[in-house]
């Protein structure tokens, strides 16, 4: 996600993959594991770097247990070379390499990560395990040196993503780079903003487009008043395709599918059928078919798709969540039911798109209200818009203007910053994050009421069968959101606007802008990886949803992000928790401290003037992590 100019931040990356590590020589089993926290950074080298002095205990059912020192290696940099590619290197629709006066340029904002089994595949040159890593790029938020450009371009620039093949070693499991490429997304109007991701349990990464294009500003329609679109379509058009005009914004804000063939060839979808929203990501439920997505912003909605068959998201049905508010505390508590926006397929809403729908095809549209009780007043992403749609639309608005589309049918559009979703397939359960609790979710009216908190908060989103859609239809899915309730040891310590010496607007010993999130079933962990401007450095938790405990395991560098978790929990006998980091030292303005000017020095020199972001992980000091099974 990006933290948009007025809350502080933009974004960055942690990716969360779990292993184990078999041995035949032993008969004892893991029966649980334990994270023992580290202290917040406290001097300025520590303030500029990542790093964890977290350890992590394991304890056997023979009444043995073993601790293991926490230690984070890198796996490359953004702008590195690997084989004459540059990792987060950015391509027009021809896969050019987009340059300035420096020479290719580069992203410096990788963000969701996968780490993938191929079956046969081979990376060049290892002598270990293959392995395919596929990782988001989501912006460059450095202007191109070109002797004009100025500011901050995120959006402005095409997104990327990139394909590593590692070598595993078979001795420690410590992964090395054997070469690098970008993926072409030429064939699908290139990529846009790619967030999250999560790896799919047939073995695809499944990725994001977050903050959609808004169609009706594209086509010369003026913003709603309090829209919280601060996309850059034109620009973004006229580096990719050389065309300030050509790009069509219904192409973007979908969700990405990757897949990866054994030569180590990837191969891109987009898919037209889960709806066209701000995505975060989108996490599936244990059938392979229900897939619950993140719509992040400001008045955003809860969306739900159950695709008709497992393992295939071209084809199905969305829905959007209606709230009943039955609890205020810690984020309050919510009852859900669920309101059907369509049935459709990629082939049938591609073939809208690629025949030139617009904006106003869909909906007729006002700003100020019509006089005409024929309009429905929504509130979304968008700003305040009276709309009316056109005969014969429904199923464009359902999944071209999803968001739009959700309110004007009743479901609530009053969520904030909601990021990523994790699934607990042994309780049944989703984990779903707010990064922040504010506008449409505090204010006096509508469906949502609670207390605001810059902290932002963690929700369990329980599931039911046999469930139906307010039209009293069956929702042909077993895992179907019930009741969304805040985790009280997860609501953000807020200091309710105060700060301490240092500027900084929450505990540091309790979540802060918590944005992405892993669970581990096997050690029934969720991982929570933070991007905020309220507190100057952002962590890694660990949180064991049996015992309670919540423990400090990542710190990374002053300004950065650190999000992109997914969790893997047996590669070939090894363990990893896997991190990346974006834009460190973005925006220091906020800090206080008496060590800022040494801070921002060693910043630079450490990550390459702010040109730098680390994609790796968390292992042992000697390589990965023993198994977690």
């Amino acid at each position: 996600m990006r933290i948009r100019p007025s809350s502080a931040a933009t974004a960055a990356v942690i990716s969360l993959a779990l292993a184990a590590c078999n041995d035949d020589s032993s008969s004892r089993s893991l029966s649980s594991v334990e994270f023992i926290g580290m202290p917040a950074p406290a001097t300025a080298a520590e303030k500029a770097d990542a790093y964890s002095t977290a350890r992590i205990k394991y304890l056997y059912d023979d009444g043995s247990n073993e601790t293991h020192d926490l230690a984070y290696h890198r796996i490359f940099l953004t702008a590195d070379m690997i084989g004459g590619s540059m990792v987060g290197g950015l391509y027009d629709s021809d896969d050019r390499a987009l340059t300035d006066n420096d020479g290719p340029m580069a992203a410096d904002g990788p963000d969701g990560t996968s780490l993938i089994q191929v079956p046969e595949l081979s990376a060049p040159g290892g002598t270990g395990n293959p392995l395919a890593m596929v990782v988001n790029f989501e912006y460059r938020e450095l202007p191109p040196n070109d002797g004009v450009s100025k500011g901050g371009f995120w959006s402005k620039l095409p997104a990327a993503t990139g394909l590593a093949l590692i070598n595993q070693s078979k001795q420690n499991g410590s992964l090395t780079p054997k070469s690098y490429q970008n993926v072409s997304f030429s064939g699908v109007n290139g990529g846009w903003i790619h967030c999250g991701s999560t790896l799919s349990a047939w073995g695809t990464h499944l990725s994001s487009e977050e903050y959609e294009p808004d169609a009706k500003t594209r086509q010369g329609l003026f913003a709603a008043t309090g829209t919280d679109d601060g996309t850059d379509i034109n620009s973004f058009s006229k580096y990719y395709f050389g065309d300030a005009a050509r790009a069509n914004p219904y192409h973007y804000g979908l969700l990405p599918e990757i897949s990866i063939d054994r030569t180590g060839k990837a191969t891109v979808v987009k898919h037209y059928a889960t709806g066209r929203f701000a995505r975060e990501m989108m996490e599936m439920a244990a059938d392979h078919r229900t897939g619950i997505g993140g719509d992040d912003g400001a008045n955003t909605g809860l969306f739900m798709f159950v695709a008709d068959s497992e393992k295939n998201l071209s084809a199905g049905t969305l829905y959007a969540a209606k709230v009943t508010q039955t609890a205020a505390a810690n984020g309050g508590g919510f009852a859900l039911r669920w309101v059907k926006l369509g049935r459709s397929t990629d082939a049938e809403i591609k073939a809208l798109v690629d025949g030139g729908i617009r904006f106003s095809d869909i909906f007729l549209v006002s700003n100020t209200d019509p006089g005409d009780a024929s309009y429905r007043m929504v509130t979304t992403y968008n700003g305040t818009e009276w709309l009316k749609l056109k005969p014969g639309m429904e199923k464009a608005a359902a999944f071209l203007e999803t968001r739009r589309y959700a309110a004007y049918l009743g479901a609530t559009t009053e969520f904030s910053k909601m990021e990523y979703i994790a699934f607990n397939a042994k309780d049944r359960k989703f984990y779903v994050v707010i990064s922040r609790v504010e506008r449409g979710m505090a204010d006096t009216a509508g469906d949502i009421r609670v207390a605001r908190n810059d902290g932002g908060v963690v929700y369990e989103l329980a599931t039911g069968t046999a469930q139906n859609d307010t039209d009293g239809n069956a929702i042909n899915s077993e895992y179907v959101g019930t009741a969304l309730v805040g985790i009280p040891e997860l609501n953000g310590g807020w200091l309710n606007g105060a700060k301490d010496a240092e500027g900084n607007q929450c505990s540091q010993d309790r979540i802060c802008g918590p944005d992405n999130l892993r669970f581990a079933g096997s050690i029934r962990t969720l991982f929570i990886g933070e991007d905020t401007g309220r507190r100057n450095n952002n962590y890694v938790w660990a949180f064991n949803v049996d015992t309670r405990k919540l423990a400090r395991i990542l710190t990374v560098p002053m300004a950065a992000e650190a999000t992109g978790l997914t969790v893997v929990e047996d590669y070939n006998g090894f363990a990893y928790i896997l991190g990346n980091f974006q834009h460190p030292g973005d925006s220091l303005a906020a800090y206080t401290g008496t060590d800022k000017a040494e801070i921002a020095s060693l910043i630079d020199s450490k990550w390459g003037n702010r040109r730098k972001s680390a994609i790796g992980y968390l292992g042992t000091k000697d390589g990965a992590l023993p198994k977690l099974r």
